[in-house]
């Protein structure tokens, strides 16, 4: 058993994976991280690199909504992947929300130990969804490393599905989560006062669950986490111009907020405009420390504790 760093063991597995070409699969529980590869050509044979970590651990982020599932990664997602690890980004929730992304989201958590998927409908698509698209999404969500419903809720800035048909969506994938026993991820844009309105009519509060990407109000924010709803925040919260984030970052204890990229989708400053991907979930953190007067370290933390105790991902 060698002690080492972060950094060192991604090094060594970066060279494994991305130098040598060696397939294996990198999983990482508690503090052991295991490393499995054929390395022979002729005969099988199993390699596995086990390190026990540091006891002096670096601290370690979680981005809570994500798209790995996306276009935008076709060509590159194992090194998008890797420069998360790299940043210390040790566990991605991804999201599905259509047919095609929630078939990509299962495969990816089947594929890695560190990814984990949430399945729903968008708001935006409502009018595409069918009662057999909800009934597998209910299948799915028996899944082991299912940890949500969504993103569902409601989407007034596109007109593609109708109001009315948006908010029968919603309130179907509510009934869905408390049916399952799964907290619901909200999509909100445009449509603040219906989500809430729906939400305290289907009492979400029995399940709870999460504010993506939030950049509503202080008063919001408490009215969803006494519904028992976290908050997170996402790339905008480092633009100049996001008032409302940042109250939100500064007002609202750590203890109800959670850290996301949205990724490929608004990149944090200063990557605002490009291609967003996870390994940028840390410039979320940096400037909600900021915010707080707290360290890095001390953000990463808690929003990492909330992340696990919320998504019971341990």
């Amino acid at each position: 058993m060698v002690r080492l760093t972060e950094r060192a063991i991604f090094i060594m597995v970066n060279f494994a994976v991305f130098f040598c070409r060696i397939p294996g699969k990198l999983t990482y529980k508690k503090d052991v991280l295991l490393y499995k590869c054929n390395i022979a050509e002729k005969k099988e044979m199993k390699l596995t690199i086990k390190i026990k970590l540091s006891a002096r651990r670096m601290h370690m982020f979680i981005d809570t909504h994500v798209h790995l599932n996306a276009d935008q990664y076709d060509d590159d997602l194992k090194e998008v992947i890797e420069r998360a690890l790299q940043n210390n980004v040790t566990k991605m929730i991804v999201i599905g929300f259509d047919r095609k992304t929630i078939e990509r989201a299962m495969a990816l958590v089947e594929e890695y130990d560190f990814l984990y998927a949430v399945v729903g409908w968008h708001p935006v698509d409502a009018v595409d969804c069918t009662d057999e698209d909800l009934n597998w999404i209910e299948e799915l969500s028996s899944h082991p490393k299912v940890v949500g419903i969504g993103e569902t809720g409601l989407d007034y800035h596109w007109d593609k599905s109708p109001k009315e048909v948006q908010q029968e969506v919603f309130r179907k994938q509510i009934r869905l989560a408390k049916k399952v026993g799964l907290p619901i991820i909200i999509h909100n844009r445009e449509a603040t006062e219906d989500v809430m309105k729906i939400l305290k009519e289907e009492n979400a509060a029995e399940v709870g669950g999460v504010m993506h990407c939030f950049g509503g109000s202080v008063e919001t924010a408490q009215i969803s986490i006494d519904m028992n709803f976290m908050i997170s925040l996402g790339g905008p919260v480092t633009f100049k111009n996001a008032k409302k984030p940042k109250e939100v970052a500064e007002q609202i204890p750590l203890e109800h907020l959670l850290i996301e990229t949205d990724a490929p989708y608004l990149a944090p400053h200063p990557y605002r405009g490009k291609r967003n991907e996870p390994s940028y979930v840390t410039l979320v953190a940096e400037e909600i420390a900021r915010l707080k007067g707290l360290s890095v370290e001390e953000v990463a933390k808690i929003t990492t504790k909330n992340a696990e105790k919320f998504f019971k991902l341990n």
